[in-house]
């Protein structure tokens, strides 16, 4: 077993101002569900992103699910969805019985491609079933590409639901990504740029929408003296301990931005001349939060593939991952059908290619030198190989 110290992906990374808020929380008695704590992290995430409505739920994936109730999701309705994310943002569709759709990346962002959403547009028109929201993923903090996505969808009247579970602190020409949508969602998971633990936050500026949704965060109680329920509810809302974590955290948020930031820009200058090796784009008139810095490996330079890179590092004891296998590639979705934005698939071949580095905000520069120079060791070793292989035949 390797004795140094362990370097994650990307750590829960506290100010030591929790501890204030979660006292405060005991101290009054406020440690069920809803509270004081609860109101100001709601309030600090409208301030922060310019909404009028925010709900602190229990995870990222409540609030898509309650996004999804919100635009009337019934069982049979298509949803059209980013094939290029984590699982969370397609299982939704399914707790309503839904059925996903899913949309290749294009390489300019990583994010879902206004191309193949027209296309399945298209065909969804011509078959008389349009879908009944559009779930775009904004990958590893990078906005897609909203404008063009918005207007697809605003032409046939489809709602749009931004999974910004990963961005925030990102920018879309001047908007926080999360906020141009009808509803945003956002993830406050152990690995997120900030952190409650668990949780998650519903967004939007549609006031009636958001008292609706935390009606049915709340196990739908109908207003009686006694409980009566109408529909069907859910056990969502965030704890108010869990909440005063977040306000502590929203303290730092423009830091841990900045932190990110320059881990990758570490990263991206140590690797910089390297033929081969190429980092997650930053498109025109956007600022992404850097959540994770991923790396692509050109096969046509390397003999390496990032699971032998993932495994050379785990064996110095250091966490990283390839970067998400597209849905369409799942078990689970293998008959949903998916939209290509060109001849070759953008998201299959950046998961052939993908690794996300370790990027946490606490992880020290030497630490990050560290992964570096573990990464060119194992890049050397292999086109050393390669060279050695050439001499033997001449």
């Amino acid at each position: 077993m390797n004795s140094q110290k362990r370097i994650y992906l990307s750590p829960p990374h506290m100010t030591g101002n929790e501890q204030h808020y979660i006292s405060q929380a005991f101290d009054s008695n406020w440690i069920a569900p809803l509270g004081p704590n609860v109101d100001a992290f709601e309030n600090e995430i409208k301030k922060y992103t310019n909404v009028r409505g925010a709900l602190a739920v229990s995870s990222g994936t409540a609030a898509i699910h309650l996004a999804l109730r919100l635009v009337g999701v019934k069982p049979g309705d298509s949803v059209f969805c980013s094939s290029f994310t984590f699982v969370a943002s397609a299982n939704p569709i399914l707790y309503e019985g839904g059925i996903p759709t899913f949309i290749d990346s294009e390489p300019e962002t990583w994010n879902m491609s206004p191309d193949a959403l027209l296309e399945a547009f298209k065909d969804a028109a011509k078959e008389n079933k349009l879908p009944k929201a559009v779930i775009v993923v904004h990958l590893y903090g990078q906005s897609a590409k909203m404008d063009d996505i918005l207007a697809i969808c605003d032409y046939y009247k489809v709602p749009v639901i931004e999974d910004a579970a990963e961005s925030l602190g990102s920018l879309y020409k001047n908007k926080k990504s999360g906020t141009m949508g009808a509803y945003g969602v956002y993830s406050f998971n152990g690995n997120k740029i900030i952190s409650t633990s668990g949780g998650g936050m519903l967004v939007t500026n549609n006031l009636e929408a958001i008292d609706q949704a935390r009606f049915l965060a709340t196990q739908a109680r109908d207003k009686a003296i006694h409980y009566q329920h109408s529909q069907v509810g859910h056990n969502y809302r965030m704890s108010n301990i869990l909440a005063g974590m977040g306000i502590a955290q929203m303290e730092v948020i423009n830091d841990r931005v900045k932190q990110k930031r320059d881990v990758h820009s570490r990263y991206q200058e140590a690797f910089n001349g390297v033929k081969g090796i190429l980092f997650s784009p930053e498109a025109k008139d956007t600022v992404s939060n850097r959540w994770l810095t991923t790396m692509n490996i050109d096969h046509e330079y390397w003999e390496t593939s990032p699971e032998e890179i993932v495994k050379a590092l785990e064996a110095e004891n250091i966490e990283a991952r390839p970067v998400w296998k597209p849905l369409h590639l799942q078990p689970l979705f293998r008959n949903n059908r998916f939209y290509k934005h060109s001849s070759e698939c953008v998201s299959e071949n950046l998961y052939r290619t993908g690794i996300c580095l370790p990027s946490g905000t606490n992880m020290s520069v030497e630490e990050q030198q560290r992964v570096i120079s573990l990464i060119k060791a194992n890049l050397h070793e292999k086109i050393t190989k390669q060279l050695v292989q050439v001499k033997g035949v001449i």
